[in-house]
């Protein structure tokens, strides 16, 4: 790691679309998530993408058919969330993958993106956008994908954050462990059970060939007032290489599909680095093999941020 930490407890929801009545009542939910992970020794937690599209609720029934308007609302409340989040992060010592949102981005001329923040403890914030749209995504909710790629380099290491489809395409995640990366977060938000397993297998893949943990964290539930985020399918789950010395199906903690709660996994930086060195196979590092692999890895630009 980036740190002299070798081990680094991580708590990933597994979280129901509610329907708050107020941005007050959300607080207090979003309060009591973030006691309990931290009353249990997470040092990161992660909650999944689209989970702030909830807020929509608090804007009264008129504003739950009109997923435009809701788009608009919710973005607004972005400043407000993320104050949320930084001052639970600063009072638990925690760092925090906020829930990600749609937000109008001013960068790319006022077009809606979906936005993943990560939170520290001093109230450092790092923003990753979403890079590559889902067909609904983009036909349907008219959201657009936002090229940059970063790395956050941060007290628990250095993560990166690939969102839901992303984390589906191995040249993403690979450019952010070239640069550095020892961590990839993955919110999803799936409403099939095709899609859940898509979201897991990417999981063990970019797992598997980058010797590297993957998080994923999704919404649950059902939520038929929501047109964005009616039906909500997956299970949280934190992913290693499979591999001497670490779980052999790659899965060192995963909870029950559709359940809400934390799932915790305490991950091993020093198993991991070994495998890399003396595993049954050394993906990492044969990586550029590959035709074509050079050029990609020449080609990716990365930014390397510091959040605490």
């Amino acid at each position: 790691m980036s740190t002299e930490r070798a081990r680094l407890k991580v708590a990933t929801a597994q979280y129901p679309v509610g329907r708050p009545e107020s941005f007050e009542v959300w607080t207090q939910a979003l309060t009591a998530w973030v006691e309990e992970a931290a009353g249990e020794g997470a040092e990161l937690l992660v909650f999944p993408e689209y989970g702030g599209l909830e807020l929509a609720s608090t804007f009264g029934p008129e504003m739950e058919a009109d997923l435009a308007g809701q788009i608009r609302a919710v973005g607004g409340l972005i400043d407000a969330v993320d104050a949320l989040h930084a001052e639970l992060a600063a009072r638990h010592g925690v760092h925090i993958l906020a829930a990600s949102l749609p937000v109008h981005a001013g960068e790319l001329g006022g077009l809606a993106v979906n936005r993943a923040r990560l939170i520290g403890p001093k109230g450092g914030i790092g923003i990753q956008d979403k890079r590559i749209m889902t067909p609904w995504e983009r036909d349907i909710w008219g959201i657009t994908g936002n090229s940059a790629a970063r790395v956050f380099d941060t007290e628990i290491g250095r993560i990166g954050v690939a969102i839901c489809y992303d984390g589906e395409f191995p040249l993403i995640v690979r450019a952010m462990v070239a640069a550095g990366a020892e961590l990839i977060l993955m919110p999803s938000a799936t409403e099939t059970a095709a899609g859940a397993a898509r979201i897991r297998t990417a999981a063990l893949a970019r797992a598997l060939e980058n010797q590297i943990p993957v998080v994923t964290s999704p919404t649950v539930g059902e939520a038929p007032w929501s047109p964005a985020l009616d039906i909500n399918r997956g299970a949280a789950g934190i992913f290693v290489p499979a591999d001497i010395g670490l779980p052999s199906d790659g899965v060192l903690a995963e909870g029950e599909a559709g359940k809400p709660g934390w799932v915790f996994a305490t991950i091993d930086f020093q198993a991991i680095a070994a495998v890399r060195s003396g595993g049954g196979v050394r993906g990492r590092r044969d990586w550029l093999e590959q035709v074509g692999a050079a050029e990609a890895d020449a080609a990716a630009t990365v930014e390397m941020l510091r959040v605490e």
